[in-house]
């Protein structure tokens, strides 16, 4: 069995600080039909791994089909590294994947 990358495929990504974006991830990589119970955490990499959840994610998670659409993140400081942690569970399996996504706060 080939490892899967927890990575998103994108890579780093790239946002405004006055933006705020809902970002999604397809489970196809892992397996299928994500159950509902999603976990999503956010951490200022650049400030010591700081979890700042509260601060940068707006809403919740949900599911459909393959795609999990997470909270909205918004109010990124210039310069910083966040990771987005998201910990799902597929059919199929009875241990959760977690997968990131990097975004750099840009102007």
């Amino acid at each position: 069995m080939r490892p899967i990358s927890r990575e998103v495929a994108e890579g780093k990504l790239y946002q405004g600080v006055d933006e705020q974006i809902v970002y999604s991830l397809t489970t196809t990589p892992w397996g299928s039909n994500p159950t509902s119970t999603v976990s999503v955490k956010a951490y200022d990499v650049t400030d010591s791994y700081a979890e700042v959840t509260g601060t940068v994610l707006s809403g919740s998670a949900s599911v459909s089909d393959d795609v999990i659409t997470l909270p909205k993140v918004k109010s990124l400081t210039l310069g910083h590294l966040y990771r987005i942690e998201v910990q799902f569970t597929v059919t199929g399996s009875a241990t959760p994947f977690e997968a990131y996504i990097q975004i750099e706060g840009t102007r």
